[in-house]
């Protein structure tokens, strides 16, 4: 069998197994691919991946947002009022209702993909993007419970669920964060890309949670650690080093997580601190500059948007933090300016929100396509080839 280590799809090159990528197993397992019934669960479970946790953490985030749009404050406008009124009477429950029932069905069909296919989900691990998606099902939980109307966060029921949802991040965090400052198989200076972020995002949601309890020096500790992680990776992926540069151009739109880790720390210690003091408006105004400098560079998204993909979703969450950051700032200084970035922003995340679900919704047939860049270290010909064993 011929020994090559790559093939190549529409955009980048896709890593395949030995012994799998020869022309003739490649032809025959796409066949197999091919005609095999689109809904049936063998297909769904190999094809979907941790990536399609970006949709419920848009839709959490989206739930979380509205809350805190609809909170009283001591000085709210006519504008405010109604938020207030359309909160309280719809938006905010339907919301939630919807991104618990996304996440719910998205959590079960990775357990069953984890069950089913569990090669493929080590592989999902074992790659350098691949492995930080695992920390969004737990940070969706995380903000969920958070923005759940009606669970007090001085109850047990919180306390339980949150020691669900944090000790897996911590865990990840432990295998991960290892890795990066010792000799361990993934040095941080070959494998970091923008969707590192994440496991640092997994820290500060849990400390916003905490915080939220009453658990400060919980909260403190995991937003220490966040922090220190987020400088670090801030550095490394700033300075362009070789070997950073690894994602393909249908996963740019992961660069929005630039400005997302920011805003959700100026959110953690606006918590742990009571207001939104110094620290977390120079947190908002860093997330600020990053969201401009990205927004002002359209071409580097061009390819990423000729074709629909599930990558899509990066954009809304970054966005909703973005926003909620903003809405937490004009709370704390009542301008004008302060005001009108928190209603154009929180605006452009709902649009951004929206767009994407009628995208998804017109688009079902290429939400869990053949080819996806997103399915890494386990390609098609891998997938194609395991369900035709599991039909066979």
């Amino acid at each position: 069998m011929e020994d090559s280590s790559h093939i190549k799809n529409a955009e980048s090159p896709v890593q395949i197994e030995q012994g799998l990528d020869s022309p003739a197993a490649i032809t025959q397992a796409r066949r197999d691919l091919s005609s095999t019934p689109f809904l049936s669960l063998s297909s769904i479970l190999a094809k979907i991946h941790a990536g399609y946790f970006r949709i419920s953490l848009s839709l959490c985030g989206q739930a979380l947002l509205w809350r805190t749009l609809g909170e009283p404050t001591s000085h709210s406008n006519a504008l405010q009022r109604l938020l207030q009124m359309v909160h309280a009477n719809n938006v905010t429950m339907a919301l939630w209702v919807l991104a618990f029932l996304v996440l719910l069905i998205l959590s079960l069909l990775y357990l069953l993909r984890c069950f089913y296919y569990f090669k493929m989900v080590k592989a999902e691990f074992l790659h350098h993007v691949g492995v930080n998606y695992l920390f969004a099902p737990w940070i969706s939980w995380l903000l969920l419970l958070q923005s759940a109307p009606f669970i007090n966060p001085r109850t047990n029921c919180y306390l339980v669920l949150w020691w669900v949802f944090v000790l897996p991040v911590i865990l990840l965090e432990v295998k991960i964060y290892g890795q990066w400052f010792t000799k361990g198989k993934r040095f941080l200076s070959s494998v970091a890309n923008p969707t590192s972020l994440l496991s640092v995002m997994g820290n500060l949601a849990g400390a916003q949670a905490a915080a939220q309890m009453g658990w400060t020096e919980s909260a403190v500790c995991m937003f220490s650690l966040g922090m220190a992680h987020y400088l670090v990776l801030f550095v490394t992926l700033y300075q362009r080093l070789s070997g950073t540069d690894t994602l393909p151009a249908l996963l740019r739109p992961v660069f929005f997580l630039f400005f997302a880790a920011p805003s959700m720390a100026s959110l953690a210690w606006d918590s742990i601190s009571g207001t939104f003091d110094t620290f977390s408006k120079m947190l908002f105004f860093l997330s600020l500059f990053l969201f401009t400098s990205l927004v002002s560079r359209p071409t580097l998204f061009k390819k990423a948007m000729k074709r629909f993909n599930v990558a899509w979703w990066a954009y809304s969450f970054p966005v909703t933090m973005l926003a909620l950051a903003a809405t937490k700032y004009a709370q704390e200084v009542k301008g004008g300016i302060a005001q009108g970035l928190m209603y154009g922003l929180s605006g452009l995340s709902v649009l951004v929100s929206l767009a994407l679900i009628i995208s998804t919704a017109l688009n079902t047939s290429m939400l869990l396509p053949d080819t996806d860049p997103a399915i890494l270290s386990l390609p098609t010909t891998t997938v194609a080839l395991q369900l035709t064993t599991t039909h066979s």
